[in-house]
């Protein structure tokens, strides 16, 4: 592994960049909102197609330590317009960054965009923030029919090759988070002290923030302290079905299931974890059977183990439940820029590990990280249902290479 590769005398640049440098170039139409988990390069990639662009623009972050008046916003609003108005700029781009954290944000970001609509002033509009949960309750109050999301997920590991010189091995392990990367040694030989500042950003920059400054920030949450620990386990236990009512046990908690489950969709709307649905034409039955859990960044999973890079490759049988959360975390984070459905089939002890659906079409997925090239689930499953396409990935199969440098949606093609 080295360190980030310069292209063409800039910081490797991520595939959704030319999106966002495209909708900066192209003509006022709506306000763009750019969402996605923390630590994936949202900013950077903002900061990055500004600077391959010839307008001119502002650029706003706001903390989130700090607390902002409510005409913040208009405020640096009036200064682009006047900015415009005294260097005759034909357009202006304004950005802001972490958009959550101004009071009532939505509200004073429809008056100025809809006074320039109105007043005919060429001021685009970028909006940040790492909280899905308070972006959307945000743009469901005041901008319905105003704004298009640019969804940014976690990096891939053709991402991670080709800016870090991953394998397939590194990417299983250290998971899709480039300042986790950078930390790394390159020859992983990490000393404890490594090992300890590692699982430290992995808590305080990721999990800990998304925790507390995207979630308890504007969400009642009866138990906070479950909600954390419920974090810890749900990112041990990744690529594994496990009903709530264990949970709970697990949890040492006394309580009702909901609760639970309601906690996991708050972790999966901020990109951290998915709790997966068994597979089923009913709708109504998706959501009644145990739950799969799934990290999204297969980082989060491994910062768990107390195993080292090294030792991990020698224990099979931990490797291969490892190996199949890489995949699953692969899968869901695709899923959430590529706008298609991930779950996972039980009838028994027939099992198939993901199942993709998107429209009518549905993807089978069985992970082997052996060299069995034969599933009796994927095969029954393969009969009673009849997917678009059906997958085995592992050594005697599609390889994981050729599997994780494909992207997800290509597989409904």
């Amino acid at each position: 592994m080295t360190i980030l590769k310069e292209e063409r005398g800039n910081m490797f640049k991520r595939t959704v960049f030319p999106l966002i440098k495209r909708r900066m170039q192209e003509p006022r139409r709506l306000i763009q909102i750019v969402s996605g988990p923390r630590q994936i390069g949202k900013t950077t990639t903002v900061r990055q197609a500004l600077q391959e662009c010839s307008c001119a623009f502002a650029y706003h972050v706001i903390e989130g330590g700090n607390r902002y008046r409510n005409d913040f916003i208009s405020s640096a609003w009036n200064e682009a317009r006047l900015k415009i108005k005294s260097e005759k700029l034909s357009e202006f781009i304004l950005v802001f960054d972490e958009i959550q954290n101004v009071p009532q944000w939505s509200s004073f970001i429809k008056k100025e965009w809809d006074t320039d609509s109105f007043d005919g002033v060429n001021i685009k509009v970028f909006l940040l923030g790492s909280s899905r949960v308070l972006l959307l309750k945000g743009l469901a109050e005041s901008l319905m029919g105003r704004f298009e999301i640019i969804r940014m997920s976690h990096w891939s590991y053709l991402e991670m090759k080709n800016a870090f010189n991953f394998s397939v091995e590194d990417f299983v392990f250290f998971g899709g988070y480039p300042l986790f990367a950078s930390l790394m040694r390159d020859n992983f030989a990490m000393s404890a002290e490594d090992k300890e500042r590692n699982a430290a950003f992995l808590v305080d920059a990721i999990i800990n923030a998304t925790v507390e400054k995207d979630i308890l920030i504007d969400t009642p949450i009866a138990k906070p302290a479950l909600l954390r620990r419920l974090v810890d386990l749900a990112c041990n236990y990744s690529g594994e079905i496990i009903s709530l009512n264990k949970l709970l046990g697990c949890l040492q908690e006394k309580g009702n299931t909901s609760t639970l489950a309601n906690y996991l969709d708050l972790l999966e709307e901020s990109g951290l974890i998915s709790a997966l649905s068994k597979f089923s034409i009913d709708r109504a039955r998706l959501r009644a059977s145990p739950p799969k859990l799934q990290v999204w960044n297969n980082a989060l999973k491994t910062n768990f183990l107390q195993l080292s890079y090294d030792s991990l490759q020698k224990d099979k049988a931990i490797y291969g439940r490892v190996f199949e959360s890489a995949i699953g975390a692969f899968l869901v984070s695709a899923s959430y820029t590529g706008r298609f459905e991930v779950f996972y089939w039980r009838e028994g002890d027939l099992e198939v590990d993901y199942v993709l659906k998107k429209g009518e079409r549905i993807v089978a997925i069985e992970v082997k990280s052996n060299f069995e090239g034969f599933s009796k689930g994927l095969n029954v499953f393969n009969e009673k249902f009849k997917p678009y396409r059906s997958f085995i990935i592992g050594p005697a199969a599609m390889k994981a290479e050729e599997f994780f440098s494909i992207d997800p949606i290509m597989l409904f093609d």
